[in-house]
C-alpha cells in the first residue's frame, strides 16, 4: 500500500472528487506554456496519458481551442484500485490568437504526452522596409 503525506495534494484530490471529472459542457483545465521562437509563437500543452486519437484542435477566426479526453484505463475484473489521483475526463483551453499569427499554417506535434502547436508569424507582421520618395529619388528606411 502507497502512503503519502502531503496534506496539499490531498486537498487537491478532494477537489477533484468533489467537483468531479471534466466533461464536454464543463472540462477541467490543462496546463501549457506559451512563447515565441523565432518566427513563430509556440504553444505546449500537457497532457500525459491522453492518446493523439482523443485531441481535438479547432481554429475558428483567431480563437484557438484544444480540447482532449483522458479514459480510464480498462482494468481486468479482479484488479482493486488502492489510489487514484491521476484526474480523468474532459480537458479544454482557448486562446485567443492576434491577428499578426498565420492561423493557415499551425504545425501540431504530439510527443511524451506533449500536445506542441508551432503557429508561423504572418507575413505582414513582420518587420520590412519601406521606400520614401522625395522627388525624383527615394531613400529606404528600415523599420
Amino acid at each position: 500500500m502507497l502512503m503519502r503525506t502531503d496534506p496539499f495534494r490531498e486537498l487537491d484530490r478532494l477537489t477533484q472528487q468533489l467537483m468531479g471529472p471534466g466533461t464536454w459542457s464543463k472540462p477541467s483545465a490543462m496546463p501549457m506554456d506559451a512563447y515565441r521562437e523565432g518566427d513563430e509563437y509556440v504553444v505546449a500543452f500537457d497532457l500525459p496519458g491522453v492518446t493523439a486519437d482523443a485531441i481535438d484542435v479547432d481554429v475558428e477566426r483567431n480563437m484557438l481551442t484544444v480540447k482532449a479526453e483522458r479514459r480510464p484505463m480498462a482494468k481486468a475484473d479482479d484488479v482493486q484500485m488502492e489510489l487514484s489521483e491521476r484526474p480523468l475526463g474532459v480537458f479544454s483551453r482557448q486562446i485567443v490568437l492576434a491577428d499578426t499569427l498565420d492561423t493557415e499554417h499551425i504545425q501540431a506535434d504530439y510527443d511524451a504526452g506533449v500536445l506542441t502547436l508551432r503557429i508561423p508569424i504572418a507575413e505582414r507582421a513582420k518587420p520590412r522596409k519601406i521606400s520614401i520618395g522625395v522627388g525624383s529619388s527615394h531613400k529606404e528606411i528600415s523599420g
